[in-house]
């Protein structure tokens, strides 16, 4: 394995978030552990990131991160490594929690959330992102507000906006999920607290470094009961119809 192996990375994965559009569910478990086609939804995720190749994982938990540690240990059973990143008692968001679980993660690492199902090879955006200067990478998908509004600008190869908040007639991507970062991002982070990852994004896009790559195959997310539904009616599928192409 060389330096240059996307099988060096690790994988962050972001499961420290409220759930509350899926109401009852998720009372009494986190969102990460809500049952999709038989299993919880991290194993689905653990399963996934096994399958390509990646073997240490990062959990940022906040809201019920016990319960996710007692079931998740520590990843031998998913043929994992798994660590985990405890917010405290002050949520620090999407970016912030990243920051304070970087002693836990490779210099770049992968970032992806964990309610989310990312049907492609990871792997393979590393492979096109590792050899770039760039401090980020950011994987798009083409979705003319089709699946939710469309985020990014991303045209000839290059991602040349993002903004969640502010909507441009450009802007025809959507953010997909799936990231990679270098620890020297986070210099274009706020120097302290909690921060949103969208924030680091869109400074690294101003500053013309964060890479783009368009993906093909659509998104599918557990934030809401029709995503939930959705997602099970995937994975239900005969392996040839969810496999990678």
């Amino acid at each position: 394995m060389t330096d240059d192996s996307p099988a060096r990375l690790s994988v962050a994965i972001l499961a420290g978030g409220l759930a509350t559009r899926l109401g009852p569910i998720t009372e009494k478990i986190p969102k990460c552990l809500v049952e999709v086609a038989g299993m919880p939804f991290l194993e689905h995720q653990f399963a996934h990131l096994r399958a390509l190749g990646l073997r240490r994982v990062a959990l940022c938990v906040g809201h019920m991160g016990e319960k996710v540690r007692d079931f998740a240990g520590d990843g031998r059973r998913f043929g994992l490594e798994v660590s985990y990143s405890f917010d405290g008692e002050v949520p620090l968001g999407t970016g912030g929690a990243l920051r304070q679980a970087m002693p836990l993660l490779s210099d770049p690492f992968i970032v992806l959330y964990g309610d989310s199902y990312l049907p492609i090879d990871f792997a393979e955006v590393a492979r096109a992102f590792l050899p770039s200067t760039s401090l980020g990478c950011m994987t798009v998908f083409r979705n003319e507000n089709q699946w939710d509004r469309s985020n990014a600008w991303f045209e000839d190869g290059k991602l040349l906006l993002y903004h969640k908040r502010a909507p441009d007639p450009r802007m025809r991507h959507i953010d997909y999920g799936l990231g990679l970062l270098r620890h020297a991002a986070f210099v274009h982070a706020p120097p302290a607290g909690a921060f949103d990852l969208a924030f680091l994004y869109e400074s690294l896009v101003e500053a013309g470094l964060l890479q783009g790559q368009e993906v093909r195959r659509r998104f599918y997310e557990i934030g809401s009961p029709a995503g939930l539904k959705e997602l099970d009616g995937f994975l239900r599928r005969p392996p040839s119809s969810t496999s990678l192409p």
